[in-house]
């Protein structure tokens, strides 16, 4: 069986030849317009508008261990960091976006759609950088939610990704909770900040999409949530088991 669920199919050679993609088109770049849910909302970056908020929120990591695993960052002062917000204000891919908590109506952090394919119907999320206070918060995981709604259900991709440095042990830790499979490391893969990279590969693809929408919007939902914010059940108690 093939990832589209269908009897191994063959050419006139005789050789097995994958599943065909009837009336198969490019699909859309993700638009300018915001996703908003019920404790966040994802916008396209404005470093002007979302400037002050995030080097408030980003101030909170004293160390500056957030950026361990990112391209960039730390930085010196607020000088570099409008500087890296510019750059990634007025990239189109990476195309990235802020976080917004709407219980404080801060912004408090940032991720990307990027690697975009849309005529292979794939693309990534990635340059997910979260400040303290938005790390393990509703508002964190809705904001993922959204935007693989965007990808899937809105624009009709075929496979999302998300990919790290195979050492990230808390960003491969969130792919799983958020429902990616594990796909292998590709070694010596990237070089940053003078080191090398071995590449952790994730993926959800649109056949395993409704079965994890299910779950985020049933985690997400009012009643798994006490008076106080806290969650009655964790994400995996709804996610479908693995194979």
């Amino acid at each position: 069986m093939n990832d589209q669920g269908d009897a191994t199919r063959y050419n006139e050679f005789g050789q097995p030849v994958g599943a065909p993609l009837d009336n198969w088109t490019t699909r859309p770049r993700p638009p300018l317009s915001a996703m908003e849910g019920r404790f966040s909302r994802v916008e396209p970056l404005d470093a002007t508008r979302h400037g002050d908020d995030l080097f408030t929120a980003f101030a909170d990591d004293d160390d500056g261990r957030i950026w361990t695993y990112m391209a960039s960052g730390p930085f010196a002062d607020r000088q570099a960091f409008d500087r890296w917000l510019s750059i990634c204000q007025d990239s189109e891919d990476p195309f990235f976006h802020a976080i917004v908590d709407l219980k404080s109506g801060h912004a408090s952090g940032v991720a990307s759609f990027m690697r975009m394919a849309p005529e292979m119907g794939v693309i990534e999320v990635g340059n997910i950088s979260l400040a303290p206070r938005l790390q393990k918060t509703a508002a964190a995981t809705e904001a993922m939610y959204l935007m693989m709604r965007r990808v899937f259900d809105e624009l009709g991709y075929r496979r999302y990704e998300w990919k790290c440095d195979s050492l990230n042990a808390p960003s491969r830790k969130a792919a799983e909770r958020l429902g990616f499979t594990f796909e292998g490391i590709f070694r010596q893969a990237v070089v940053y900040k003078g080191r090398n990279r071995d590449t952790a590969w994730y993926a959800i693809t649109d056949r395993e999409w409704p079965a994890i929408r299910q779950a985020l919007v049933s985690w997400l939902d009012a009643g798994n949530f006490d008076g106080e914010g806290g969650q009655k059940q964790p994400l995996s108690a709804f996610m479908p088991k693995r194979s």
